[in-house]
């Protein structure tokens, strides 16, 4: 007996595809089954007929289901000399075998499931947990392949006849919805203080909602962890937040009700702000009004988001006023996951907790986006988009393992062509943050049944991440790769583009190792393939205190002064004079602890102090920078370029931009803060435009990249794709242009390397 066979990958598990299948199946009269396996889904069709074949295919690829994907279908013709009995069309038991299938993110709350949330009808009214095949949690409960019950943190919940009725019906929207539940069966939350239980259900609610407008502040157990919740309107909670969290002025961010707490939304935002990753989308603050003058400051943007889940629909509808929403942490340390360490860790921070018991497998950030000029801009990649694969441009056969940064960092699993990068870590200075990196590592190794024959670490031998992938190297008796930081910045914009055109490079940010030991931060890099040659950038400065200067913004303007500016101890008399700028004055002259490096973040560091819009210390990464931007903004000269004084300017001197020149005619120019911040950026674009347009044409390059965490700065991204319009000009958009994204860039460039030892 003849049939056809019709293998499926994608995004095809846990997305209601097989139920999908069954009714289209059904529809054309199609006997056979389908069914869930390590390679994704597999339908067995008995002698269709070409009609009811096309048919099906036709519907299979257009009319799928909100949350499925499919990257492949391979089509074989099978005869079975002892056929299976097929009774119409079933769907077979999940098989786990060898996995080549995508795990789907994250899904926030779909519109059925809210309409069963608020109906007073519904049997799930008011239930903290609903969710269906459209929508919920996937990534931060699953801890094995296949995506079933039995291999989630709900493998402990057992069904109710009513909830098994539906999970077994396929023509039910929670077929196999493997987070499927109500209050009879499921998870449940309850509001407690440090020491007692105070409120269950939806008296925990609206307890919560009470104390919330009291002032007071929450612990609210989320999909991907804990976080903190206070009335975003009342000056004295955020304060109160803030003195607590030991973070006085890094920006909050605010969860609202709804669209309607908002004004002047663009389209791009609103999509993206509704999307099914609910992101935090960075908004103008005149979008975001009647909230407390301390949630941004000196910045022009505010993060924002809505309820993603249905605990916080709940929350966010009982309170009916905006929410900080921000992780909840300890300073340093990764977000809390669980009710007994959200005790112990947080009981410095929050007043209360709002727990529920279904445990969170899988750590998730908020994702955090913007809706830019030149198209949607991820900054911060976790819920919702993690852990989608990006396919990549390479005949790569390897499996590779790339570590990514120690800031920021991100690990990548490249297998073949599939690149699947991990959510935010953040930053491995500390050991708990190492330890779920290493964890984490070591999970999506085991979900994804993956073992490198390559690893890429950073070229940095100081850095954790470098370690220990050597390390895992060493012990799997596996060769390694060191790669320059600039060079995987520059491949994880290729990377994302599917681009293999030779590229000049701009890479700029803080910190990174370069060629020969050397640090670099504000380089222009000719990339082609596994090749990366340093042509120019900014010269190298002294970083007296080494990283202290980081947080030290004086220490940098010092540091420029003292290298580029005749009378630099007059001004370092006037500007500095409550701090030992001569004894560190004296450490620059005679090197000590002041390596040199080459950075465009210790720069911007510079020129924000010497504007007076930046404490002596810093209390967040990118503070400076980030003020020194939006202060550039509002500068009538960044609408009306044309009259800007170009005797502010960094001319090319040998490959470098002329920061002499510079830093004498900026401060000869006699202009407001916010002019003086714009004329800095609009120097700068020009320098570097200046010098990658010279190397372009030196080296017959169309195609020209934007990358390092400082391109993140619409205002110079701006400016630099405005001076460049005869290129291509590229930056990141899926993937974070800092550190986030760098581990994409390793595994792009291993696998080049890879692809030339095969040849070779």
């Amino acid at each position: 007996m003849n049939g056809i066979e019709l293998r499926i990958k994608g995004k095809v598990q846990g997305v209601g595809f097989r139920p999908f299948v069954w009714l289209l199946a059904n529809k054309y009269g199609l006997h056979g089954d389908v069914n869930n396996d390590g390679q994704g889904v597999l339908i067995r069709l008995l002698e269709p007929t070409k009609q009811q074949l096309q048919q099906f295919l036709h519907d299979l690829h257009n009319k799928l289901p909100p949350l499925a994907l499919i990257t492949d279908i391979q089509q074989h013709e099978k005869r079975w000399e002892n056929p299976p009995h097929f009774d119409g069309f079933e769907i077979r038991e999940s098989e786990n075998n060898a996995m080549d299938t995508q795990i789907v993110p994250d899904a926030a709350t779909c519109p059925a499931c809210l309409q069963d949330l608020f109906d007073p009808t519904n049997r799930r009214y008011h239930y903290p947990f609903t969710n269906c095949t459209h929508c919920g949690p996937r990534f931060t409960i699953i801890k094995a392949i296949p995506y079933d019950r039995k291999n989630t943190s709900m493998a402990n919940f057992s069904l109710c006849p009513e909830c098994a009725a539906e999970y077994k019906n396929p023509a039910d929207r929670r077929f196999h919805a493997q987070p499927n539940a109500c209050a009879v069966c499921g998870p449940h939350i309850w509001l407690q203080d440090q020491n007692h239980r105070l409120a269950n259900s939806e008296a925990a609610l609206k307890q919560s909602a009470h104390l919330l407008r009291e002032g007071k502040i929450i612990a609210v157990k989320g999909i991907g962890g804990f976080h903190l919740a206070c009335d975003a309107r009342d000056f004295n909670a955020v304060l109160n937040l803030r003195v607590r969290k030991h973070r006085l002025s890094k920006p909050l961010a605010v969860m609202v009700p709804s669209l309607t707490f908002l004004q002047n939304l663009s389209d791009d935002e609103i999509r993206l702000l509704t999307s099914v990753t609910a992101p935090i989308v960075l908004l103008e603050k005149s979008k975001v009004p009647n909230l407390a003058e301390n949630i941004a400051p000196h910045l022009n943007e505010i993060g924002v988001m809505l309820p993603s889940n249905p605990l916080q629909h709940l929350l966010l509808r009982e309170t009916a006023i905006p929410l900080v929403m921000t992780s909840a942490n300890p300073s340093g340390e990764p977000p809390v996951l669980d009710n007994e360490n959200a005790l112990k860790k947080l009981a410095a921070l929050a007043d209360f907790y709002l727990c529920h018991n279904r445990d969170i497998l899988q750590r998730a950030d908020d994702s955090l986006v913007r809706a830019a000029f030149d198209g949607p801009e991820i900054l911060r990649r976790a819920r919702g988009y993690v852990p989608d694969e990006t396919v990549l441009n390479t005949q790569n056969q390897r499996n590779i393992l790339a570590f990514g940064s120690d800031l920021k960092n991100t690990f990548c699993l490249l297998k073949q062509n599939k690149a699947v990068v991990s959510q935010h870590i953040g930053d491995t200075a500390n050991e708990l943050v190492q330890q779920q990196l290493e964890n984490n590592i070591a999970l999506f190794s085991h979900i994804y049944q993956f073992t490198p024959d390559i690893i890429a670490v950073d070229a940095h031998q100081g850095y954790f991440s470098s370690k220990i992938g050597k390390a895992l190297a060493k012990k799997l008796g596996r060769p390694y790769v060191e790669i320059l930081h600039h060079h995987a910045h520059i491949a994880a914009v290729l990377a994302e583009h599917h681009c293999c055109d030779k590229t000049i490079g701009i890479a700029l940010d803080g910190i990174g190792m370069g060629e020969n030991r050397q640090l670099w931060g504000g380089e222009c890099l000719l990339v082609n393939g596994v090749q990366c040659r340093h042509l120019g950038g900014l010269p190298a400065v002294a970083l007296p205190g080494g990283d202290l200067a980081a947080t030290q913004p004086w220490r940098n303007w010092l540091a420029h002064l003292q290298q580029f500016v005749p009378h630099w101890r007059e001004i370092a008399t006037q500007s500095c004079a409550d701090l030992p700028w001569q004894t560190l004055a004296a450490a620059i002259e005679g090197k000590v602890n002041s390596p040199l490096i080459s950075s465009t973040g210790r720069l911007f560091d510079a020129v924000a102090y010497g504007l007076g819009i930046t404490a002596e210390k810093l209390s967040w990464e990118g503070e400076a920078a980030c003020h020194l931007e939006a202060l550039a903004a509002q500068s009538p000269l960044a609408k009306n370029k044309s009259t800007l004084d170009i005797t502010v300017k960094m001319p090319i001197k040998e490959n470098k931009l002329d920061l002499a020149v510079f830093w004498q005619s900026w401060l000869a120019y006699e202009g407001s803060k916010e002019d003086k911040a714009f004329a800095f950026h609009y120097a700068l674009a020009q320098g570097f435009a200046t010098l990658a347009r010279k190397h372009a044409e030196k080296h017959n390059c169309r195609t020209i990249v934007l990358s390092g965490g400082v391109m993140h700065n619409q205002l110079l991204r701006r400016l630099l794709k405005e001076n460049l319009t005869e290129f291509k000009v590229l930056s990141g958009h899926q993937y974070p242009m800092g550190d986030g994204g760098l581990s994409l860039g390793q595994a792009a460039i291993a696998a080049q390397f890879a692809e030339t030892m095969r040849t070779e």
